[in-house]
């Protein structure tokens, strides 16, 4: 079992670490103590509480409605929109997140992208290369 610190769980999450020691104290995680007396919570139970997060937030910005076939969805700002006459670069700050996109610029106007806009995305991908965090 993956022992990790408030702290890093609330980096992993996006959140403060008074959020997470919040979430220990309302039982929506639960904590032990590292040898140095820290602050720990299980590495999969954190796992859980992100897929949650996530599908909660992806349901709030469409009330739960849409369907969808891709599994990674990141929800965030458009920050910045580039664009000639056939193509557009669209930045997204999804959380710490920065998502870079060309589409054409036919979608970009037809989605109405602009910075401030809320946009999501959709990112389904034939080879995704995960690498362990080295300590």
């Amino acid at each position: 079992m993956e022992r990790i610190r408030v702290s890093g769980a609330a980096a992993l999450l996006g959140v403060s670490d008074d959020t997470v020691r919040r979430w220990i104290e309302a039982g929506r995680l639960t904590a032990d103590r590292d040898d140095a007396g820290r602050q720990v919570v299980d590495g999969a139970a954190l796992a859980d509480l992100a897929v949650e997060l996530a599908d909660d937030s992806l349901d709030a910005m469409d009330d739960g409605v849409g369907r969808r076939s891709a599994r990674n969805h990141l929800t965030g700002l458009v920050t910045k929109v580039v664009s000639d006459k056939v193509m557009s670069q669209v930045e997204l700050q999804c959380g710490r997140y920065r998502i870079v996109s060309l589409i054409s610029t036919e979608a970009v106007q037809e989605l109405g992208l602009e910075p401030g806009s809320v946009a999501t995305a959709v990112i389904k991908a034939t080879n995704v290369t995960i690498e362990g965090c080295r300590r």
